[in-house]
């Protein structure tokens, strides 16, 4: 199977810091692959180089290439906005905007330039039904985002996420500041929309990795130590810093 994403010889650079390392993976499309490592070793930064959000930070520089659908999304002239339409990114805090339920979901599509509310309707009936929370907050949707748990306003970022039809969804520890009940929540939602989108997961939980995903990712400073099948890295790991990570030995 080709893959969705590739990353060639990628480095990345914080002036004259490099925060990863000759990084070369394939990511195969409508999978969860999980990327895990201790604080600090890059798998944020890398799963951030997926969408250009690096691009924000002034002293950054980058090597290597990002194939998607086998183009480089760093080539020349590249559209970041429409890169961005189709990789989505869901943050490890949950930011809804200051607006209501409604006008968070429609917001991408009016700025891709739906403004027909019939369109915008069903956009947001779908949206929010895909992030398994149409049915708590359909009586409510002129009311503001900010009234909702914090379970719920992650699901309605992802919503947002999935209201404008990408191909991948970037997840940055989506469940980290969740209660145990919400998290699980998200999980069950991740396993349901890997049926239809490509899902790339930062996450400290190894737990969580080896419950929903199928490919997992260990990092170490700046580099992929091993990559692998979920079920062969966490119970056969090759490298024995792996089995000293995934055992508790370190981070």
């Amino acid at each position: 199977m080709a893959p969705i994403i590739r990353a060639e010889r990628l480095e990345l650079y914080y002036g004259t810091h490099p925060a990863l390392r000759g990084i070369t993976m394939d990511l195969p499309a409508n999978q969860i692959t999980a990327l895990i490592g201790p604080s600090g070793c890059g798998k944020s930064t890398f799963l951030r180089t997926l969408d250009r959000m690096n691009d924000l930070v002034p002293t950054v520089s980058i090597r290597g290439r990002v194939l998607y659908r086998g183009e480089d999304i760093y080539a020349p002239g590249r559209d970041v906005t429409a890169l961005r339409k189709q990789i989505g990114m869901v943050f490890q805090k949950a930011n809804p905007f200051p607006m209501s339920i409604y006008d968070n979901v429609a917001y991408g599509p009016r700025t891709h330039g739906i403004r027909d509310r019939g369109r915008l309707d069903a956009i947001v009936e779908e949206s929010l039904r895909g992030a398994a929370i149409w049915d708590e907050v359909r009586d409510r949707l002129k009311k503001s985002a900010l009234g909702l748990s914090g379970g719920q306003q992650q699901r309605l970022c992802i919503a947002r996420a999935l209201a404008v039809e990408p191909d991948v969804l970037l997840m940055d520890e989506a469940t980290s500041a969740l209660d145990p009940i919400s998290a699980a929540r998200i999980e069950e939602l991740i396993l349901e929309l890997k049926q239809r989108y490509t899902i790339i997961m930062v996450t400290h939980n190894l737990q969580q990795a080896a419950r929903v995903s199928d490919r997992t990712a260990f990092f170490l400073l700046g580099e992929v130590i091993e990559y692998g099948p979920t079920g062969q890295l966490f119970s056969m790991p090759r490298d024995k810093r792996t089995e000293e990570y995934i055992t508790g030995r370190f981070g």
